[in-house]
């Protein structure tokens, strides 16, 4: 599956900020159906990091969000500078 069509958009609130400082945590808006190896291989693919783990959530007006936890050698602040969410 091309990772262009797995991961959407970032997810940016003042929650998801605070875990990119705390957690090394990205958050990211993602595809429905696909699951959480889809969305780690995806994301690795795209930004060419290590990830941890991904953990899911479908939020109340149906969007599936992910929480990428990125691994210790990188940093997700420098993946948000990369995007633009700073």
């Amino acid at each position: 599956m091309d990772p262009y069509s797995v991961i959407i958009k970032p997810h940016v609130t003042e929650k998801t900020m605070n875990l990119i400082d705390q957690n090394n945590e990205l958050t990211f808006v993602v595809l429905r159906k696909t699951d959480k190896s889809q969305i780690k291989s995806a994301f690795e693919d795209l930004f060419a990091v290590k990830v941890e783990r991904v953990n899911t959530q479908i939020s109340s007006n149906g969007k599936k969000i992910a929480y990428i936890k990125l691994a210790k050698e990188h940093k997700a602040e420098d993946i948000a500078v990369k995007i633009g969410v700073f």
